[in-house]
């Protein structure tokens, strides 16, 4: 649904004939055209990252930004084929594929059919809360791993050699071994093309330097015959519409790609909801995740059903799309026609293309990927605490996030994204297993508790040990808070224990249990165990599940608790 960008923050979406400003018209089409100048170059070169005919990509992109135009929730998302999803494509293809070309086609238009029906399906069944189980240090840490793996692979056309199959570390040293033979002229080529669409970048963004870039190599490979002088160039490309209808495989291949799928439309939905909230943030409306999930679904269905490719959401062409002053999907609705009449008109011009430059355009796309100042940002945030009690663990986003990057380097794309995926919750699951127990003491003057190990102003209370769960308490890491209270009750002198329940945001029955025994214990060594400032969920489940009188009755404050304890009330 087409949405104009209303005064209320929170207004439901307009339809175009209810709600559209006519004078929005201009920025819309403007921005279309500038949106249309970064994306056929890129959907040249995103296509050839996932393994077929350059022109595939502009075939995906028309009926993609209608479909989601009609069926997404954001105003500024513009979709089309990308980087991280051409290269699971090309994964996931070429492990089904008998390496016919034409059956390699077949099979990533069929790719794109699978993820779009996973993705609708995932939407009418309001499956978008998923994306959540992909965290951001994950997504990080797979896509540095994945542009490092692109341009690993790009290089070889940049330097003029063969290259290599494999994994990152593979395809350098394949890289490092053809050396030998790289090609002078292709290097000027294609290292000129890489430095001017940086330098564009940089100095002028809005100019669409890929576009330049690619408009520049072929008048110059068509003025000096560079293909006769060992410069590779795209070569032939079909003119015309695409064939539409399904892609033309059977079952058992379409059983193949469906397993892949789903780890296609992980990464292309949490990329592309990624991007769609940025700029919903900056236009003051909501994006709707259920929705978004049906827009992809459909974008995929009409990219797959036009012989093209997987498409997603793309954060660059969206940044694009909004500085260029879009209001409205009808942006994006300019930029199919703009596509159809460069498969009709121009596609011949791109015959004469250096693949040095199209390998540059990649480069250029996917280098600004390799984040590693997050992963450095990651690194830097860890609790002191925790660090005593977890060691590395206590940098769990960082560890999410270079186990999804070195999956991705070692393993593959899409090994490593459920490596990286596996890690963060596998890390998730060993902190929450061993929850902070902080020792907390009495600040002289206004009496407040606060933990010792941060505050040296505070004070223990002679004969009672405070101490606050930092987390659930529940099957997996009752025993340890049991250790843990246990020894602090061992303190010479204690006469009594108690916990201050205020950062415990739930706990099950087994951890009642638990408590029930060792106040038990803990009497038998005339040592008392009180509670204080439980939360709702806490106190529902001690008063259902026939804890003992001493744990049901709760101190609202941990200083009445405290002088329970003292005067043995």
């Amino acid at each position: 649904m087409i949405s104009p960008p209303d005064e209320g923050a929170h207004a439901r979406p307009v339809p175009l004939p209810a709600g559209y400003r006519w004078q929005w018209l201009g920025r819309d089409a403007l921005a279309g055209a500038t949106v249309w100048a970064v994306l056929v170059p890129e959907a040249l070169a995103y296509a050839t990252i996932a393994g077929v005919s350059p022109v595939v990509g502009l075939y995906a992109a028309p009926a993609a930004l209608i479909l989601y135009a009609v069926l997404g929730s954001s105003r500024h998302l513009v979709v089309g084929p990308m980087a991280a999803t051409a290269a699971l494509s090309a994964a996931i293809v070429g492990d089904a594929a008998d390496g016919s070309g034409a059956h390699f086609a077949a099979l990533t238009a069929a790719l794109a059919v699978t993820v779009g029906l996973a993705a609708l399906l995932a939407g009418l069944l309001r499956l978008g809360f998923l994306a959540s189980f992909i965290s951001e240090p994950v997504l990080k840490g797979f896509i540095v791993g994945l542009a490092l793996t692109i341009v690993a692979g790009q290089l070889p056309k940049l330097f003029g050699v063969e290259g290599g199959p494999g994994d990152f570390f593979e395809k350098i040293w394949a890289l490092a071994g053809d050396l030998g033979a790289t090609s002078g002229l292709t290097v000027l080529v294609g290292a000129g093309s890489l430095l001017l669409i940086l330098v564009l970048r940089r100095t002028a963004p809005v100019v669409p330097g890929s576009l330049i870039a690619v408009a520049l190599g072929i008048a110059v490979a068509a003025a000096f015959d560079l293909e006769s002088h060992g410069v590779a160039v795209v070569g032939d490309i079909d003119t015309g519409l695409p064939s539409f209808g399904f892609p033309d495989v059977s079952l058992d291949d379409l059983g193949g790609l469906a397993a892949g799928s789903v780890g296609v439309l992980l990464v292309a939905f949490a990329e592309g909801l990624g991007a769609a909230k940025n700029y919903a943030v900056r236009g003051h409306y909501e994006v709707d995740a259920d929705r978004e999930l049906i827009g992809l679904g459909a974008a995929g269905l009409g990219a797959g059903l036009s012989s093209g490719m997987v498409v997603n959401g793309s954060l660059s062409k969206t940044a694009v799309n909004w500085s260029a002053g879009a209001r409205t999907q009808l942006s994006g609705v300019f930029v199919a026609p703009l596509t159809v009449l460069t498969l009709l008109f121009l596609t011949g011009l791109f015959e004469k293309l250096p693949e040095a430059v199209l390998a540059a355009v990649v480069i250029a796309a996917v280098v600004e990927l390799v984040d590693l100042a997050s992963l450095a940002a990651l690194h830097r945030v860890f609790t002191r605490r925790l660090g005593q009690d977890y060691g590395v663990a206590a940098r769990p986003d960082f560890l999410a996030a270079v186990a999804a990057l070195l999956g991705v380097l070692v393993f593959d794309t899409l090994p490593g994204l459920f490596i990286g995926i596996g890690a963060s919750l596998l890390l998730l699951l060993y902190r929450s297993s061993r929850p902070v127990v902080s020792e907390l003491g009495q600040l002289p003057g206004n009496g407040h508790f606060t933990a010792l190990d941060r505050h040296r102003d505070s004070r223990r209370i002679p004969g009672v040990v405070v101490l606050r769960v930092e987390g659930g308490i529940y099957f997996a890491n009752a025993e340890r808070i049991r250790s843990t209270v246990g020894k602090a009750a061992g303190r010479d002198g204690a006469t009594a224990v108690v916990i201050d329940a205020e950062t415990v945001p739930f706990i099950d029955v087994s951890a009642v249990r638990m408590l029930d025994q060792l106040a038990g214990e803990l009497k038998a060594r005339g040592v008392r165990l009180l509670l204080a400032r439980d939360v709702g969920q806490v106190r529902d489940v001690l008063s259902t599940a026939d804890a003992g009188a001493e744990l049901r009755h709760v101190h609202p404050t941990v200083r009445e608790a405290v002088e329970a304890a003292r005067t043995g009330t």
